[in-house]
């Protein structure tokens, strides 16, 4: 299939499906040059586009790409090693959360102090001696 019918089928655009193809995250089976050069595309490159969607959205990045596709392809990885990757992953995703959870704060806090000092000036300097911003 070409690029064009791969970008509709998976979500993904044809410069994305492009770029993961360029960082060698497809091979052989995925796709081919046809005799005029142009891209066709295997079903194998719909599921492991949908391998690499997946993955992304758990945060990896196009280097744990190639590690877990490589893996993928190889079995190289022992099922503790796959565990201890997973708990990784959780791990810096809790830390994430708590970052975010921190912004989230603090912008609650500055929301709450400009809605203050729009309807009561003074509410505004009493909520932001209440406050630290450190």
């Amino acid at each position: 299939m070409k690029i064009q019918e791969l970008a509709k089928t998976t979500g993904l655009t044809a410069y994305t499906i492009r770029f993961y193809e360029k960082e060698g995250l497809f091979d052989i089976r995925h796709v081919r040059r046809d005799d005029n050069n142009y891209r066709n595309y295997t079903d194998e490159a719909i599921e492991r586009l949908k391998l690499i969607k997946k993955f992304q959205g758990v945060g990896c990045s196009i280097s744990e790409l190639k590690e877990i596709l490589l893996d993928v392809d190889t079995n190289t990885r022992t099922n503790e090693q796959v565990i201890e990757w997973i708990c990784q992953k959780i791990q810096e995703i809790e830390c994430k959360r708590v970052e975010y959870k921190q912004m989230l704060d603090t912008l609650n806090i500055m929301l709450e102090y400009r809605l203050a000092l729009k309807n009561d000036p003074k509410k505004a300097q009493a909520l932001l001696k209440g406050h630290h911003f450190d």
